[in-house]
């Protein structure tokens, strides 16, 4: 199947950087969202407030799953509102979610796993698939030369090969010894152990750094996400 078209309108805000404009908000259980080159949003799992200095010129938020931290309601109420024209990347399983905030559904783009949307001749997304508790997406980015990688909540990737991105941002929930000790500690007091649930959902640091290691060229960047908190 050919590649999906949409024209994304002010695309020439999307341009080569020397060094590539991305701006975590926030990231971990309190809140998940990443901007790049200042046009586009990974997931919206912020205060509205968080957004002040972005939302203007954004012009497509892309969304990974459910989970409140990762698509805050109210949020998406406010940006569908203040930003008429933005556009939303999604998987079939999220369109309920932003219909029910009301987002257009002609501003929707569903997208098909492992397959490229492509907005214009500067710009294509792949969403893939990833493996959490709910339905869950990994996003790669291409434009002007540059390559990104977002995924996070998910606990393996060895089902994706991305070689030579320019920059990776994935989740490291926990180092497996440090993960290990905390059930065995638990186990001994009686304790509930909600660990065993990050083991089975979330990608360790070790895991994190072996894919890449063999996905990464020699000019790749990565920034671990989601860091482990108490």
């Amino acid at each position: 199947m050919a590649p999906m078209m949409m024209m994304l309108s002010g695309l020439s805000l999307w341009q080569t950087l020397n060094d590539m404009d991305f701006e975590i908000i926030s990231t971990g259980s309190s809140g998940n969202c990443v901007v790049l080159n200042k046009i586009i949003a990974v997931d919206i799992g912020v205060p509205f407030k968080a957004l002040k200095d972005f939302y203007k010129e954004l012009q497509l938020v892309l969304l990974t799953h459910e989970h409140k931290d990762h698509i805050k309601h109210s949020t998406v109420k406010r940006l569908a509102q203040e930003s008429p024209s933005l556009r939303w990347g999604c998987g079939r399983w999220l369109v309920p979610h932003l219909v029910e905030c009301g987002v257009p559904a002609r501003q929707i783009d569903i997208y098909i796993p492992n397959e490229y949307m492509r907005y214009h001749e500067s710009l294509a997304v792949v969403m893939k698939p990833i493996p959490h508790n709910v339905p869950n997406a990994a996003w790669l980015i291409f434009g002007e030369g540059e390559s990104f990688m977002y995924a996070t909540d998910c606990s393996d990737l060895s089902h994706i090969t991305a070689n030579g991105f320019d920059l990776y941002l994935i989740e490291a929930n926990y180092t497996e010894a440090d993960i290990l000790e905390r059930i065995r500690q638990k186990q001994e007091a009686g304790e509930h152990c909600y660990e065993w649930d990050v083991l089975q959902n979330h990608l360790s640091k070790e895991k994190a750094e072996n894919w890449l290691y063999e996905n990464m060229g020699a000019h790749s960047q990565y920034v671990l996400l989601h860091q482990h908190q108490d």
